[in-house]
């Protein structure tokens, strides 16, 4: 009789065993494609055997083991780190193809062709008012394309700021999401795991990772602590660290929650690629472009001022004018000069044409570091072109590594259909055996006790 209840209490030990890996197996499928999931596998215990000292032996459910494994998800994180500097600075860089637009019939170096053009004209016939009217004209469209160019580069600079704020903001959100979870998720002494709010731990882990550089280490509580660029604390437990933007400079600056300056440490992530973007990349642009217009607008005054005007007087005012402090493509105007006052002569040939001539071989002087004024620019525009050529190339590498680190993952502890659908008929079927012999058991302990007198 002992014996006959030793076995149906093994048995429904066993049940419940199977019941719960097949609540665990259900659980897989049903959170297949939930963010940041992974297979969780219901582990099976042997209970101790031994009838001398009344150990029956039997079946348990040991702890749910999650298949989850650090290298995978941090390589994930790396890639994705990688992918997302590359992908922001493609986008911070794509709208910068306009303005230097080198096949383009209008812009700025069409319009520099066309005031080196007007010089040469005004050569040919130095007293027409219309030639030097239009030498007047073309030199405007030259200072106005410099400005546009410099205005839409420092807009992008201010497109830059707000998807830095923005940015920021989705930081500080997901620093909150895992000090929420950190909140809630503590060691299980029996080695369970919490599958959903690990789910949405890692999930929130590899989002952040788009936007910053960080590491995450796992404490003996079960939390995670994370550290921008590894030495800044975002998330401790459940008290989240939250970062700024200071943009009260041209050098936008990323603090800590002291106001500390953490850019330095930033080297990753859309973050990182903003910050070189505003603080390296434009600036370096824009310098290159006043160096282009501070160079013209000095050389053709230079030239203008050693000729005598149609009066035969020497010139007292420069055709163009700019602000050095502020930058000369910004600020590049024209003087306000009649057609009359254009020193087309040299001094020693008044009415003659010998200073139209030499400000018409500007064009094919190479004036601006070596280079002439259309190898300058073209010189500018390449390297915008070669700076986003070389993002594209690079995302596309990252996302394919990206692509095989997560496939990567998927392997080892994604959840398949397939293998759940075997996991799911087996367990069922030891379900129904050991169901099926707990009912010949219950038989004969019904049997058993309509013997007993």
């Amino acid at each position: 009789m002992g014996n006959l209840l030793t076995s149906i209490l093994n048995t429904a030990n066993a049940l419940q065993a199977y019941e719960d890996a097949l609540t665990v197996t259900q659980n897989n499928v049903v959170n297949a494609s939930t963010p940041g999931y992974v297979k969780q596998t219901q582990s099976f215990q042997a209970l101790p055997f031994d009838l001398s000292v009344g150990l029956p032996g039997g079946v348990s459910a040991g702890p749910v083991l999650s298949s989850r494994d650090a290298f995978a998800e941090q390589s994930v994180r790396d890639q994705q780190t990688a992918l997302g500097l590359y992908q922001q600075k493609v986008s911070d860089l794509t709208p910068l193809q306009s303005y230097f637009d080198l096949s383009s019939t209008t812009g700025l170096a069409p319009a520099m062709d066309d005031l080196f053009s007007s010089f040469s004209q005004l050569s040919v016939n130095p007293n027409d008012t219309v030639s030097r009217q239009d030498v007047l004209n073309k030199a405007e469209t030259v200072a106005q394309q410099f400005q546009d160019t410099a205005s839409g580069l420092l807009s992008q600079g201010a497109n830059i700021d707000q998807q830095t704020r923005s940015t920021i903001s989705s930081i500080n959100h997901l620093a909150g999401i895992i000090a929420e979870v950190n909140s809630n998720n503590r060691v299980d002494p029996s080695g369970n795991i919490n599958a959903g709010l690990d789910a949405e731990l890692n999930s929130s882990l590899e989002q952040l990772s788009q936007y910053v550089n960080f590491t995450a280490l796992q404490q003996p509580d079960g939390t995670i602590s994370v550290f921008i660029g590894g030495q800044t604390p975002l998330v401790v437990g459940n008290q989240v660290y939250d970062i700024q933007g200071d943009f009260s400079t041209a050098q936008t600056a990323i603090l800590s929650s002291t106001g500390a300056d953490i850019s330095g440490t930033i080297t990753g992530g859309q973050l990182s690629a903003l910050l070189d973007d505003k603080n390296s990349v434009l600036p370096s642009y824009v310098s290159d472009l006043s160096t282009l217009a501070g160079t013209l607008a000095d050389q053709v005054n230079s030239t203008l001022a050693g000729g005598v005007d149609q009066n035969g007087a020497s010139p007292s005012t420069d055709l163009f004018n700019y602000d050095p402090s502020i930058g000369a493509a910004l600020t590049l105007t024209v003087n306000s000069l009649t057609p009359d006052q254009i020193a087309a002569a040299t001094p020693d040939a008044p009415g003659g044409n010998g200073n139209a001539v030499a400000l018409g071989q500007l064009a094919s002087a190479k004036t601006v570091n070596g280079y002439t004024f259309a190898q300058f620019y073209g010189n500018l525009g390449g390297r915008v072109g070669n700076d986003l050529s070389s993002a594209q190339d690079s995302q596309t590498t990252k996302q394919n590594l990206l692509s095989q680190a997560q496939s990567l993952r998927e392997q080892v502890s994604g959840v398949s259909l397939d293998q759940e659908a075997e996991h799911l008929i087996a367990f069922q079927r030891s379900y129904q055996a050991t169901a099926k012999m707990l009912s010949v058991l219950n038989d004969l302990t019904e049997t058993l006790m309509n013997v007993i007198p």
